[in-house]
Formats: structure tokens, sequence, C-alpha cells
């Protein structure tokens, strides 16, 4: 049972994906590769999917790489979302293509009869749109009136595109609000949800690289979250996708709303009790276990003196003290061993342990 609720929302199908409705909140990502190249384009799809990424989106720059979506689209093993600015022409010659959504942000497409024209080849080949306002790319006319591009106007944008779209008769679509801002971010979606019930998919635009954008995108996703708003998200970091599909699932995770697709590592922070090279140990066993796919629970603790507490709740837990570690499973002792075999037997418990779990 979620300890949060999650607000009602539509569902909509993105290429079989189910988004609201209470569905599970969906991980996506963006392709950084050039998508006019398929191979390096498929290749990157697979990575991520491989990850656990349920959605890609892809740039499309000309109609090459629209065309380019149709051989993608044959050989991905995930929906794939056309992502368009500007031209609403590469907007429907992707719906074409056989994309399975649509991503336009309709401030930046021109005419609205040139939005009318991507809502009419999405209706006739029953894809959704996503709408996504960006503080970036607001309508001038809302940011005389608010002086800027602040939370109410950006709030204000997507409504109204909302209603047009719905004054066109279409409801097959899911909305973003972007900002590079964490506490705009979170304005935005807590007033919006209160106005409209469309699946919302949530992410901070330009977070950063590294622990900032880390920081940034959890900062405003675990807040909205926790109040049950979102149904699909992105971290949008500076670096390989593929990183990004991992904090997904450690902020999921955490928050108990999905559960990882690897191991759940738990370790104690440094302190003087210690007795072996901790941050050595925990940053080996990461990657000597990165292979692991078993949502397992593996705790590695610096002494004795709390391991057997502090790791009860884990599967398998590894302690360190002078000269030796206790392996344990489900807070039992299995094995005493000395401190330069520690690493590779403990490898192999774990190891063992996930077999028995496949049998």
């Amino acid at each position: 049972m979620n300890w949060t609720t999650r607000k009602d929302t539509k569902q909509i199908n993105v290429g079989g994906v189910k988004i609201g409705g209470g569905a599970d909140i969906v991980v996506q990502s963006m392709t950084n590769t050039d998508t006019r190249d398929v191979d390096a384009t498929l290749n990157q799809i697979n990575k991520l999917y491989n990850k656990g990424c349920e959605i890609v989106r892809c740039a499309v720059i000309d109609s090459d790489a629209a065309k380019a979506l149709g051989i993608i689209k044959k050989h991905t093993p995930i929906p794939i979302i056309a992502d368009i600015h500007f031209d609403h022409k590469l907007a429907i010659e992707s719906i074409k293509s056989g994309s399975d959504c649509i991503r336009i942000n309709p401030g930046n497409i021109g005419s609205f009869d040139k939005v009318r024209d991507i809502i009419r080849a999405a209706k006739e080949y029953s894809i959704p749109i996503r709408i996504g306002v960006n503080s970036g790319s607001l309508e001038k006319s809302l940011i005389d009136k608010y002086n800027g591009p602040t939370d109410k106007a950006l709030v204000e944008s997507a409504y109204n595109w909302i209603r047009r779209f719905e004054d066109e008769g279409f409801t097959n679509m899911k909305l973003s609000i972007k900002s590079s801002d964490a506490k705009t971010t979170i304005l935005c979606y807590e007033q919006i949800s209160k106005l409209v019930d469309y699946p919302l998919h949530l992410g901070v635009t330009e977070a950063g690289s590294g622990n900032e954008g880390i920081i940034k995108s959890v900062s405003a996703l675990s807040v909205l979250l926790r109040e049950g708003i979102g149904d699909t998200i992105r971290i949008s970091l500076t670096e390989s996708p593929i990183h990004e599909i991992d904090v997904c699932y450690e902020l999921l995770n955490a928050l108990h709303l999905r559960k990882k697709r690897s191991i759940d590592f738990v370790s104690c922070p440094t302190c003087g009790r210690i007795e072996i090279d901790l941050i050595s140990l925990v940053n080996e066993l990461k990657s000597r276990l990165k292979h692991i796919d078993i949502p397992i629970k593996v705790a590695v603790m610096g002494c004795v003196v709390n391991a057997l507490g502090e790791a009860r709740e884990a599967d398998m837990a590894v302690a360190g003290g002078r000269h030796f570690g206790l392996i344990i499973e489900k807070g039992k002792i299995i094995k005493k061993v000395k401190e330069n075999r520690l690493l590779d037997e403990f490898v192999k418990a774990v190891e063992d342990f996930v077999d028995r779990m496949r049998v």
C-alpha cells in the first residue's frame, strides 16, 4: 500500500503504456543521439530499456529525422515520443511515421491553425499529445501580464492551451509545465493539478549535471510525488540519459512508489568506529553486483556494533570488524570471513541468494 494518495487523473495510452488513472508512475527519458542515425539511436534506446526506461522521447529536427522514426519504431522495445519544436509539419510527418505520442509546445508552433492541423492528425492516428509549457518559451502577453515567466503565468498558459485543445474535441493528452527553478516547478504543478485532471508529466528542465541537477530535480519531484501529483517523470540531466533512469528509480523507490530493478543498497555513514575501508567496500560491491536485476536490499555496515539491528531488514548484509567481517542473511549470521576475503565471499553469497530466489 502506497503511503501517499495519488490524485485522480484520466488515463491515456502511449504505445501500450498506460499513464494516469492509477497506473504506476511511468519512467521515461530522452535520447541524445542524432535521431537520423538510426543505429545509434536504437542502441541507446535498448540501453535505456534495459535500465528500466518505459517510454523514450526523440528529437525531430527535420524531415529525415521524422522518416527515421518510422524505422526506429519498427525495432524499438518501448514506445516513442516525437519531440517537436516550431515546425508543425514535422509533427504531422512524425505521426504518420508511427510515433506513439507527440510532444509539442503550442506556444512556439505558430498560429493556432498549425496546432489545429497537428490535433487533426493525432485524432486520425489515435495517438496522444503531450502539451509542454516551458518558462523559456512562454507567450509574450503572459510575460508582460505577470512581469516574467512566473508560476501563475505558466499555469495560465497551460490551462488556456488545454481548453483550446478541448474546444477542438481533443482530450487524449497529458501535460507538463517545466521550469529550471524547483520552487516554480512545485507551485505550477500544485496549481494545475487543482484545475485539470489530465495526466501530468513531472520534470525540472535544464536542471544541470551531477549533484546539482539531481538535487534540483529530486527536491521538486519528491514534494509533488508525496502530494500525490504526477503520473510520469523524467530526471533531466546534462549527462548520459542512462543515468537519468537510475535516479528516477532511486527516487520512486525511496518514496515507496516503485521498486528498483536492481539492488537497493543501504550503507552506514562513516564514523570513528569503522575498522574497514567502508567507502571502497561499498563502491566495489556496487560495481561487482551491478548485474543483479532483482530488487533485493543489501546493507553494508562499517562495524559490528549495530550490524544485526540496523541490517535486520536487509536480505543480505555485510558488517566489517577488525581484520574480519560478518556475512548476514535475513538477519542471521551465516559466515565470519577474513577481511582480505570479505569482498569476494560476500559477492558470492549475494549471487547465491539471488539464484535461490530465481528458482
